[in-house]
């Protein structure tokens, strides 16, 4: 893979990502019923998830397009392009797409949320985005 990749634009979402998340840390509740009585607390936490899902799903894209592994149709064409080009591990990879699945959850507001069970997630999930970030330097660091 020789192609060049706009590794200043990725690492300044990165940075993006990693703000989100500490602002994410820094409010999130202990417990989950603050979280359940507080729907400015549950909403800000919700939209600062789904932005900071919104940069890696920007990182990913740049990656993809960079690389030139063709035009998605969708954001799981994009995943799939990267996964085949072992830009990410298969593991990622797939935790990558448990996070887009749990952001159109948040966006659509397919039915109702389950607060518990997203509280849950969202406080089991936080370290896959330093996960994923890092990955993704390594990635930068090697091309």
């Amino acid at each position: 893979m020789n192609k060049k990749i706009r590794k200043e634009l990725v690492r300044s979402k990165i940075s993006k990502i990693l703000d989100t998340l500490e602002f994410i840390e820094s409010n999130f509740p202990e417990h989950f019923e603050e979280f359940k009585h507080s729907r400015i607390l549950r909403d800000a936490i919700y939209k600062e998830i789904e932005f900071c899902i919104e940069l890696v799903l920007d990182v990913l894209s740049i990656i993809n397009k960079d690389l030139k592994l063709g035009i998605p149709e969708a954001e799981d064409d994009m995943i799939n392009n990267l996964e085949k080009n072992r830009v990410l591990s298969r593991k990622t990879m797939s935790l990558l797409r448990e996070i887009k699945k749990f952001r159109n959850i948040l966006v659509h507001r397919y039915g109702e949320i389950n607060d518990e069970q997203a509280y849950e997630t969202i406080k089991d999930g936080l370290d896959d985005f330093s996960n994923i970030t890092e990955e993704i330097e390594r990635f930068l660091k090697k091309n």
